[in-house]
């Protein structure tokens, strides 16, 4: 049986999630706390309101700090950029140690 308590909420950050809110709002310069950034809420358009030259600067800003490529040709970029916790799944799933 599982509690309420014990159970993730579905807009509760991860400690990876947040990591990577802190790196998107520096590097963007954003107004808000990191801690704000909604995981499921869409990055591009909507949610954050994000355009494609944040998008190119995000996928800097990953590579810097993760050693993930992300490429601008990618057919998954859709998805990938779908939302801060598919993002972050991408990323800890092609994460260099």
């Amino acid at each position: 049986m599982v509690t309420t308590e014990t159970a993730p909420q579905a807009d509760a950050l991860t400690a990876e999630e947040l990591e990577l809110a802190r790196v998107i709002v520096t590097t963007l310069k954003l107004d808000i706390e990191p801690a704000q950034v909604s995981p499921t809420a869409p990055l591009y358009g909507e949610g954050l309101g994000l355009d494609s030259i944040d998008v190119l600067e995000i996928a800097l800003a990953v590579s810097k700090a993760y050693g993930v490529k992300l490429r601008s040709d990618d057919k998954n970029n859709a998805r990938i950029f779908s939302s801060l916790r598919s993002l972050s799944q991408h990323i800890q799933a092609h994460r260099t140690p």
